[in-house]
């Protein structure tokens, strides 16, 4: 069976992630909402090494509960902070719980932050038609833009297409992978 270049010779869980997660299209918010975080976290980093912490962040951050997220005080910051299962950036545990609020804020507004993060592309998955993957395109600049002017951090553009991707906004399975 042919899979996408980048999970050849990688961990089981590696190849499960992109057999049963990678671009397929997600609606749920909760689990939109952990992507977007674990991507923040990403920022500098392989995404392998986050999935590779993915069930220490959900039990760190109450398995993603929005609500929750948004409600940590300092206490809650430091005990993250000594949490040797995660990434422990204090930049990027502040600006999850910053953009946590801003998620809720979203949600508000559009009824939920899967029909606002749909919008952009009216409800349609966009689907790769070649090899050549993009780390950005027109649409993650828009989508990074508007999320920067609402106050997110750590949702550049090329963060944004990478959480698109994972999110099933994007299909950007290899012409060759038996997910395209």
């Amino acid at each position: 069976m042919q899979v996408c270049s980048w999970v050849k010779n990688q961990p089981e869980f590696y190849v499960k992630y992109h057999n049963e997660e990678w671009g397929v299209p997600k609606y749920d918010d909760r689990e939109l909402f952990e992507l977007l975080i674990l991507e923040g976290f990403q920022a500098g980093l392989a995404w392998i090494i986050v999935l590779k912490k993915r069930e220490a962040f959900r039990a760190a951050y109450d398995n993603f509960d929005i609500q929750k997220v948004a409600n940590y005080d300092d206490k809650k910051i430091a005990e993250l902070l000594d949490n040797t299962g995660i990434i422990r950036s204090k930049s990027k545990i502040i600006s999850s719980i910053n953009n946590a609020k801003i998620f809720i804020e979203i949600q508000k507004e559009f009824g939920s932050f899967s029909n606002y993060i749909w919008s952009f592309t009216e409800g349609k998955v966009i689907k790769n038609r070649d090899d050549k993957i993009p780390v950005s395109t027109p649409l993650s600049n828009l989508i990074s833009k508007d999320l920067k002017k609402r106050g997110m951090k750590y949702v550049g553009s090329v963060i944004i297409y990478s959480y698109l991707q994972a999110i099933g906004v994007v299909d950007d399975h290899e012409l060759n992978c038996f997910k395209y």
